[in-house]
């Protein structure tokens, strides 16, 4: 953190902010925002910028137009919402470029907001176009990331922008996401650790589970990325989901033989439920996680697992949570990562810090209505993960001061 400035390093009074936000929030069909995370964290960045009289020009995506400007993927209708949220009006530009763009920036007052249209509406942003991003950066003075969940892409507006800009920084939400992961990174928190990772592929957390086995007293792991571990290790997962990776298998062979035979970290399910296909209304029973008969596949924990995990949960200090624990989507296998969620919401509540990230994690959090009881929400999936590698993402490289 100490060559990345924030927003606190500047003043800006008369200024006009360039801010890449992510507003790509989900929504239902009646364009009803379903999680507003994200805009809710970016709320102390723009109030800061307001109270100091400074102008913002925000900057964001929405969905995956592929270059091709769509009625449906337009940011317009975030205005009404965002109008309720930040208590001022929102300006709106259509389109994030070009003369009648720079137009209406220049007529922004201080303490005025002004939402530009979708830039992926321009193939360029995903291109790191370095003229797209010249265009972009006529538009401010000084450049704002506070797009935690897309700073791990190659794209024009997170990394080539900051790149026309002497004055850049990030805000408060990317603030706070490096500081917590970079807590969790170095293993000085409470004790006792647990990780909890789930989700279907093992190769997206492989190297989160080298990383983390080194300090960490508990990582369970649940979900898809259970059955590779178990039948490397000589189970039978019978049609449960399998990675087929060289690499990856290599890699859970060293993890089991050098660390977990040597201190024990690694935590599995003891039973599944499975079912005779991926459906809600599938057949079901309840077996062994190492002993699933051919044309069965594990969709959620049993329940000596569901007890076992939350068990080791209560007594955790400091706790960390990516990935569901099943088929959650199907409500007859969503009872794990549900239970997984009540835990996590009871030990924050006896003191433990928790940290939870992912779409699946946290719309589960939702179901149970306790997305407010944990410590911190990470806005960022694949950003979070990629920074858990040990690696310093594309959109914070892009802001160091050298």
């Amino acid at each position: 953190m100490k060559n990345i400035k924030t927003i606190n390093d500047f003043n800006f009074k008369n200024k006009t902010a360039l801010i890449r936000v992510d507003f790509n929030v989900p929504i239902n069909n009646a364009y009803q925002i379903t999680d507003d995370t994200r805009i809710s964290y970016s709320i102390p960045t723009i109030q800061k910028i307001i109270s100091e009289k400074g102008k913002i020009v925000l900057l964001s995506h929405f969905g995956r137009p592929k270059g091709i400007p769509s009625k449906i993927l337009s940011l317009k209708f975030l205005i009404p919402f965002l109008y309720k949220k930040f208590k001022l009006s929102v300006n709106f530009c259509e389109n994030c470029i070009g003369e009648s763009v720079e137009k209406k920036v220049s007529n922004l007052k201080n303490g005025e907001i002004l939402l530009l249209e979708n830039l992926r509406f321009h193939k360029e942003e995903e291109e790191e176009n370095e003229n797209f991003a010249f265009n972009l950066s006529k538009l401010g003075n000084i450049y704002v990331n506070d797009a935690f969940s897309v700073s791990h892409r190659f794209h024009s507006s997170i990394t080539i922008l900051p790149k026309f800009f002497k004055k850049k920084c990030i805000g408060f939400l990317m603030e706070k996401e490096i500081q917590f992961l970079n807590k969790f990174l170095s293993g000085k928190v409470k004790k006792p650790i647990t990780i909890l990772l789930g989700g279907a592929k093992v190769s997206s957390k492989i190297k989160i589970i080298e990383n983390f086995i080194k300090f960490a007293n508990y990582i369970l792991i649940g979900g898809g990325m259970a059955y590779p571990f178990i039948k490397i290790n000589g189970g039978k997962i019978g049609n449960s989901i399998f990675e087929k990776n060289k690499k990856i298998e290599k890699t859970i062979i060293k993890i089991l033989d050098k660390y977990h035979k040597k201190n024990g970290t690694l935590f599995f399910p003891k039973d599944v439920i499975v079912a005779d296909s991926f459906k809600n209304t599938a057949n079901t029973k309840i077996v062994p996680i190492n002993s699933i008969p051919y044309g069965w596949m594990g969709l959620d924990l049993g329940p000596n697992s569901i007890k076992y995990f939350c068990n080791i949960i209560e007594k955790s200090k400091t706790i960390f949570w990516n990935g569901p624990m099943g088929v959650f989507e199907f409500h007859n296998f969503s009872l794990g990562t549900r239970s997984i969620a009540k835990a996590i919401t009871n030990a924050t509540k006896k003191g433990a810090f928790s940290l939870v990230g992912g779409g699946d994690s946290i719309a589960s959090l939702k179901m149970e209505g306790c997305e407010k009881k944990i410590s911190y929400l990470s806005t960022g999936g694949g950003a979070m993960l990629e920074s858990l590698k040990n690696k310093m993402l594309p959109g914070i490289k892009a802001i160091i001061h050298k």
